[in-house]
């Protein structure tokens, strides 16, 4: 590893900023996020949107658990071609990381439901961990 001069040993991994998101033109359209999930399958926005549905809608926290999750792991192999190496900050700043941070919230919330103290734990730390902004503004 080699030092350039100035550079800073302790500032940890630099933010990721997601691509935008194909599935937000569709939504802000007003297509169903049902449809945008079945046109979109990859999209965190998507699933994030259709688990957020579901949750206002009443649906039972054990679907809005599962739509969450799909996009907590769509999300993470969209991280990772994006250059984030398992940690540092996803910013909520960033429109497009909203997805990603929507289907954690999401998940932390429906595994909290459920009575999943260790994924509500683990989810809400992640979250907070990748942005505190995103935390406080979707958990509370």
């Amino acid at each position: 590893m080699s030092l350039t001069p100035g550079s800073d040993l302790m500032a940890g991994p630099p933010p990721t900023h997601l691509p935008v998101d194909p599935a937000a033109d569709l939504i802000a359209s007003g297509e169903s996020a049902a449809d945008v999930v079945r046109r979109l399958p990859a999209s965190p926005l998507a699933w994030a949107t259709f688990a957020q549905e579901a949750r206002d809608a009443g649906a039972d926290d054990v679907t809005v658990y599962a739509y969450s999750r799909v996009g907590y792991h769509r999300s993470l192999d969209l991280l990772r071609r994006n250059g984030w190496k398992g940690n540092g900050p996803v910013p909520w700043e960033h429109e497009p990381n909203r997805g990603f941070l929507r289907s954690l919230a999401l998940l932390a919330l429906a595994a909290r439901a459920i009575g999943e103290t260790d994924e509500w734990d683990r989810c809400s730390s992640f979250l907070r961990d990748s942005s505190p902004t995103a935390a406080d503004e979707l958990l509370g």
